[in-house]
């Protein structure tokens, strides 16, 4: 237990603990001190100078933002002499910022306002010659030169947060300025929410409205299974269209972040313009004929509880392939385990001083996990090591070490990282299976040597807060069954936190709910998938034409199960004017007035709470965010059946990996978001185009996932490897095949 360092702010009797700061406790007790620097999720920057504090016996002013609090010491964060220095900053802050408030698109939520009118700057008494700096555009991002305070937070968030490096200072005292190495940027837009005045602006935000004009209202984003909290800011389109319209997303930037997907892809709802009575009088009928619903986890978990209730109900089948192979995924690692749940969540990776990720292209699966690696890397000089057959070369100021592998061999993988990392119990426990592991013919399988391995270990062996990751590519393997169980056994018998990424943006929530059924019969009804009757909220490729229009999840109430395994809330931002899933189940004798009456009926066995949607706290602190509840962790039947590695499968010739590595589109529905539109292509190396005797440009086609693509062919001189990137953001299918195949090109076209 960390020990408690006890002293006072103000005459107010605080304890932090060791190595906290004396602004950590002044916050940690709701105890003002100012900043215009400062960034709880990052290190100290101390550029503004706002924190200095007074402590008694000490000459001259401290910093509170980055001195450690001491034993005894007697702070005073405000006095005359405070006031005159904070003063004297916020003049020099002031001296030449342009006189634009009237169309800054940071007024009033500037800082630079806020604190210059705090501190009485009301006349300015000298002055600096101005130099010319051009204005910039990168991409979503604007940079005025003239606004800039040369806080640093864009840089500190760049680097410590992201992980690209891409902005830097470009020094040149009065002149400095920030600059951007474009090519590392993947337009995030970290930069743009963490400045404190207008100089990183959205491209697309400028000019367009004020900010006391918009109303903030409190979601969960639908990109992807972390359903990071963030803001809706919404107002009427004109005096002429009173309907509401997102105009930008924002979030508690001192606290938590953001991806390019969900700051800017937005603006996906589905806008109808009322009713349709006919088509609606067509899905009852279609559901009364149905024997299957078809549906994948882009939904929530009030929905999915509907769903489960018509199966109990009517006995329709539900079939939903991504979600019962991680459901799957899930129940046979809790049969070594003893918990319905994996260990870990994003705080245990930010935390971790030695990380491993197997089975999942990070930067598409979970930007967030990608976030929380660099902090790792950071703030503990963590060890990372990324295993993927695919070196991702967005990752490279993240990773410490890449380990290439064979297609096919995670099983083999993972038992080798069991075999390193397991206790005396575990070794016992599954003897037989230790004593059958061939260490040299997974080594020479998976292109893994045993000094990579033996690297692992030699850097685990002073580490005490090790995560293992493990995604998406793992759920659908021929052995599935087992590795889940291999994960079982190193999240039970080891040091290591276990996170298992759900695929899509609810997954979890949808296996911890539904009962999940195998293959459809007779007539299917199908939700955001193609079905003989289809309901849908988005026209896709595999949704050209669908029979009746659903909410977007941008316009429904309700709640994910996150990857952290927390059940967070998400509010209408759009309304939406149609029928929903509810209306449906209210003719079909499965009757609530209202979706979100399911929240408290989710359930108990699965974790979940009996909680009202209403009573889902969503509130911030100057510390923390306070949102939503966890999952009860609930206990299981342990079996400790595992068997010896299977032979690992050779795959060989052209292989094609289905994943959306886009930079801020990974999904359908941020494909029609209007600031994360990407182009869908067959994207491979030189090497691959060899290979497979195709150039870049020419359109091919093959068969993957059940389905027949046809794709333009792209080069791409960053991957590496006779192996090419299928992008599915076209498409809103349930996949249940393994990401990786064998295929066939067949040139289309030239």
């Amino acid at each position: 237990m960390s020990k408690m360092i006890n002293f006072t702010i103000d005459g107010q009797k605080v304890s932090v603990k060791k190595g906290e700061t004396i602004l950590d406790a002044a916050r940690q007790n709701n105890i003002y001190i100012p900043t215009m620097c400062h960034l709880a999720k990052a290190t100290p920057i101390a550029s503004c100078r706002l924190c200095e504090v007074e402590v008694e016996g000490h000459d001259g002013f401290v910093l509170g933002c980055n001195t450690q609090a001491v034993e005894g010491i007697n702070v005073t964060t405000n006095s005359d002499a405070l006031f005159k220095e904070r003063q004297n900053i916020m003049k020099l802050y002031d001296v030449n910022h342009p006189l634009q408030c009237g169309v800054c698109d940071k007024s009033g939520e500037c800082d630079l306002q806020n604190k210059t009118l705090e501190f009485d700057v009301d006349t300015q008494n000298f002055a600096v010659r101005e130099h010319a700096r051009k204005k910039k555009k990168w991409g979503v991002l604007s940079y005025d030169p003239h606004l800039c305070i040369m806080c640093e937070r864009c840089t500190v968030v760049c680097n410590e947060v992201v992980g690209t490096m891409a902005l830097y200072i470009k020094p040149g005292g009065y002149k400095s300025l920030i600059d951007n190495h474009f090519g590392a940027c993947i337009e995030c837009g970290e930069c743009i929410d963490v400045c404190p005045v207008g100089a990183m602006a959205s491209s697309d935000f400028k000019y367009k409205t004020n900010a006391w004009e918009l109303t903030k209202i409190p979601s969960s984003c639908a990109h992807c299974s972390s359903a990071c909290n963030l803001n809706y800011e919404v107002k009427h389109t004109s005096i002429e269209n009173i309907d509401t319209t997102i105009y930008r997303v924002t979030n508690d930037v001192a606290l938590e972040s953001l991806c390019g997907a969900g700051r800017f892809g937005y603006d996906f709802e589905n806008r109808v313009e009322g009713k349709d009575k006919v088509a609606f009088e067509k899905a009852v009928s279609a559901f009364k004929e149905a024997d299957t619903i078809l549906f994948n986890s882009m939904i929530t978990n009030e929905e999915a509880m509907v769903l489960q209730s018509l199966k109990v109900k009517h006995g329709y089948k539900l079939v939903n392939n991504d979600a019962r192979n991680f459901q799957a995924f899930l129940e046979n690692a809790s049969t070594i385990s003893g918990k319905k749940l994996y260990s870990g969540n994003i705080k245990t990776i930010e935390a971790s001083d030695f990380a491993i990720t197997l089975g999942t292209s990070v930067a598409g699966d979970n930007p967030m996990i990608r976030y929380a690696l660099n902090i790792a890397q950071n703030k503990r000089s963590a060890y990372i090591t990324y295993m993927h057959p695919l070196e991702d070369e967005s990752l490279r100021n993240v990773i410490t070490q890449y380990v290439k592998y064979e297609v096919g061999s995670e099983e083999g993988i993972l038992a080798m990282l069991a075999d390193l990392v397991v206790n005396e119990e575990a070794r016992e426990t599954f003897k037989s299976f230790f004593d059958s592991l061939d260490s040299g013919y997974i080594c020479g399988e998976s292109s893994i040597g045993e000094e990579e391995f033996g690297l692992l270990y030699q850097k685990l062996r002073r580490k005490t807060d090790p995560v293992l990751v493990i995604g998406a590519d793992l759920y659908n393997h021929e052995n599935a069954q087992n590795i889940a169980k291999l994960v079982g056994m190193i999240d039970k018998y080891s040091n290591f936190n276990v996170i298992v990424i759900p695929p899509e943006t609810n997954s979890l929530g949808v296996a911890m709910i539904c009962a999940l059924d195998e293959k459809p019969t007779g007539k299917t009804v199908g939700y955001n998938v193609k079905g003989d009757f289809t309901l849908a909220s988005i026209a896709s490729a595999n949704l050209e034409n669908y029979d009746l229009d659903m909410p977007a999840l941008n316009q429904q109430e309700g709640t994910f199960t996150s990857l952290d395994k927390k059940v967070v809330p998400l509010n209408v931002a759009v309304p939406f004017k149609g029928y929903e899933l509810n209306d449906i189940a209210n003719v079909l004798e499965v009757e609530q007035e209202n979706v979100i009456n399911y929240t408290a009926m989710l359930p108990q066995t699965s974790g979940f709470k009996n909680i009202e949607f209403d009573d889902i706290e969503n509130r911030s602190t100057m510390m923390e965010v306070i949102r939503g509840y966890e999952l009860d962790n609930v206990d299981t039947t342990i079996t400790n059946a595992i068997d010896e590695v299977s032979e690992l499968k050779e795959y060989n010739g052209t292989v094609i990996y289905r994943n959306n590595r886009g930079v801020s589109s990974f999904n359908p529905y941020t494909n029609i978001a209007h600031q994360t539109i990407d182009d869908v292509f067959l994207v491979g190396s030189k090497q691959f185009a060899t290979a497979a005797k195709i150039k870049g440009g020419n359109m091919v086609r093959f068969e993957m996932d059940g389905v027949t693509y046809e794709r333009k062919f792209k080069v791409d001189s960053k991957l590496k490897g006779t192996m090419a990137i299928n992008s599915v953001l076209d498409s809103t299918a349930s996949y249940g095949e393994y990401r990786y195949k064998q295929v066939k090109l067949e040139v289309v076209d030239g």
